[in-house]
């Protein structure tokens, strides 16, 4: 989790130093992504979404939560800067759409659906309108900063949402409820020393009142859903993590090579007998609505 969990929205040259960007868009879909899904599912069902649904999914990445709101007959638009996981988006919701990009092995399937390369604002330009529910699943509030600028992009993508639409912010829980918190913090320390660097910081309890407030948004209730990261092994767990881009930072302080071996040693702890890693998580969610 992401980046994140949450990438940072710079240009690939500053963020993602020294990687290949399709692998890390893989990485993301086959192993990282799925790990959010118990937060799609408590959402969609609190939200009953379904056929009646028009969803718009800003930092969409590759595309797992559209895929399931299409499967439940909702209409789904979805926007994200980054083409590496946007292609693997096309490829589970476009299928006849012309190959491109990076090639995954995600499950494909016809969708009603629609996706743009380029900002949030960029959904104030679709065809499709009059949203009745707008998504930002990436979560936020692990790293100093990252909620920045989400504010804005909210209110630039909101023009077309019908008045009285959910919109939809996550973010991490408290510290002492995510195991992962405790690995983003060691990992993150070689990047400690870095001026202007992101550092890891508890999730605060407003993280996503303040961004709702900042885009004119009125808070309309909130939820807590366990979100545990499992891996079959430690080298899933660091591909799956690095594909979040919250340790890219450090990455720049130092090497890759150096951020694996911090990476795989804070996870030391949470390796079981038969190798697996798992680390409970609870992630929040807050619902909002277009006045």
């Amino acid at each position: 989790m992401t980046p994140t969990l949450v990438r940072q929205h710079r240009s690939h040259a500053e963020c993602v130093p020294r990687v290949d960007l399709c692998a890390r868009a893989r990485d993301w879909s086959e192993i990282q992504e799925r790990m959010l899904v118990p937060l799609y599912e408590a959402v969609y069902e609190r939200l009953e979404v379904g056929p009646a649904t028009r969803l718009l999914g800003l930092r969409c990445g590759s595309g797992l939560a559209l895929l399931m709101a299409a499967s439940r007959g909702a209409t789904v638009t979805g926007v994200d800067s980054c083409r590496e996981r946007l292609a693997l988006a096309r490829e589970r919701l476009l299928p006849d759409a012309p190959r491109g990009g990076c090639r995954g092995r995600g499950t494909r399937a016809r969708a009603t659906a629609k996706l743009l390369d380029g900002a949030p604002g960029d959904a104030a330009d679709a065809e499709t309108a009059g949203y009745t529910l707008v998504t930002v699943f990436e979560p936020v509030g692990c790293l100093a900063g990252d909620s920045e600028g989400l504010a804005e992009q909210l209110a630039a993508a909101l023009p077309p949402a019908r008045r009285g639409a959910a919109v939809v912010l996550a973010g991490w829980g408290p510290p002492e409820r995510c195991a992962t918190s405790s690995v983003l913090r060691a990992a993150r320390k070689p990047a400690d020393p870095l001026p202007g660097g992101h550092g890891w910081r508890p999730a605060r309890r407003d993280d996503l009142e303040e961004v709702a407030q900042r885009a004119g948004l009125k808070p309309d209730g909130s939820g807590r859903v366990a979100c545990p990261f499992g891996y079959a092994d430690v080298d899933s767990a660091v591909r799956g993590l690095l594909s979040t881009g919250l340790f890219d930072t450090a990455m720049a302080a130092t090497d890759a090579k150096q951020v694996d071996k911090e990476l795989t040693e804070a996870l030391h702890p949470h390796r079981r007998q038969d190798g697996t890693v798992w680390m409970p998580n609870v992630f929040r969610y807050l619902i909002a609505r277009v006045p």
